[in-house]
């Protein structure tokens, strides 16, 4: 709900979901890109951080990992510090979708908020899409229910043809 039309007082605690890439120099920008999410937001839960090669360009393999954090900030506002962490790593919006990033920061879900507007889409199509998002999800969240499919992320891990989304652990983990 925009700013305008909230009513006055705290927000709830809700948890929030974000989906954390890089191939430029991936594990420094995963590095720096976590703790400057754990310096805005606070405790971090952290999935594996996973490897897979790019998806929709030819580019150098990616690092992804899904977070989550509880925050009383409504999803528009996370979605610009989102971005504003994104651009304060070298991030430069404008190119093409499918290209090399420094940080790509993508929230994915806020709470049970089912949202479908030209800029900000929730939950994000991206988790029933792509493995390097649907299983660190089940990872971090295995009972939690997607708002709109009505099943457990674990269940939609169970179910997903990964066969052409190739994705191994980073081993030492980048995070430590």
């Amino acid at each position: 709900m925009p700013a305008a039309s909230r009513p006055p007082g705290p927000r709830p605690v809700t948890e929030v979901f974000v989906s954390v890439g890089s191939n430029v120099e991936p594990a420094r920008h995963v590095r720096a890109g976590v703790e400057a999410l754990r310096r805005r937001f606070g405790p971090l839960r952290v999935s594996t951080v996973y490897q897979c090669p790019a998806v929709g360009f030819s580019g150098d393999d990616f690092y992804n990992l899904v977070l989550s954090f509880h925050t009383g900030e409504d999803p528009y506002a996370v979605a610009r510090a989102l971005h504003e962490i994104e651009a304060a790593m070298g991030r430069r919006r404008g190119g093409p979708r499918f290209a090399s990033r420094t940080l790509d920061l993508d929230l994915i879900l806020h709470g049970d908020a089912v949202l479908q507007e030209p800029t900000l889409r929730l939950p994000r199509p991206d988790i029933l899409r792509y493995a390097f998002v649907l299983r660190p999800l089940a990872e971090l969240a295995p009972d939690l229910r997607h708002p709109v499919e009505g099943r457990s992320y674990a269940e939609l891990w169970s179910g997903f043809d990964a066969s052409d989304q190739p994705m191994w652990p980073v081993r030492p983990s980048p995070l430590g």
